[in-house]
């Protein structure tokens, strides 16, 4: 099989599934450092994933979505399963807006256990970032075994 193929596997059998996942996800701040320099930005969210994007949902007011409408260049991390990249975030919109109901419905049944608790549906506000992968690593038996992927020319580096 392809490597290419191969890595999409191993995303798709540790990410997938409608799983909840946690992820580090880096933007980069609006302002920067004292000495003029990008200063990036990262925090731990809950992520679903599916061919290839990783969905969140979020408040459209919070620093994630403002630095991403300033700069839609992102990494990312895949807590605990050996895979790391970067991709473009994009602001999908309102959760209750008709164009978003397929994907709200998978949300809502991947993160079931807090949903509810962390999102106010009502308030239009309340979003989907989502976060297509250009570029993936994928470490496995202590980075023997290493795949990199180009997620653009959908190819193996």
């Amino acid at each position: 099989m392809d490597k290419y193929l191969e890595g999409l596997e191993m995303i798709e059998a540790s990410c997938g599934n409608g799983k909840d996942n946690i992820i580090a996800l880096a933007t980069i701040a609006i302002e920067d450092s004292s000495n003029g320099n990008p200063r990036p930005f990262v925090r731990e969210v809950d992520a679903y994933y599916e061919d290839g994007v990783f969905y969140v949902t979020t408040w459209g007011k919070s620093n994630k979505i403002m630095q991403v409408e300033h700069n839609e260049e992102v990494a990312f991390v895949v807590c605990q399963e050996g895979i790391s990249g970067s991709g473009i975030g994009k602001n999908l919109g309102w959760v209750m807006d008709p164009k978003n109901a397929e994907l709200r419905l998978k949300l809502r049944k991947a993160f079931a256990n807090w949903y509810d608790h962390a999102n106010n549906e009502e308030d239009e506000n309340c979003v989907i970032m989502a976060i297509e992968m250009t570029r993936g690593a994928i470490f496995r038996d202590e980075g023997k075994i290493v795949y990199n992927l180009d997620f653009i020319n959908k190819r193996a580096l």
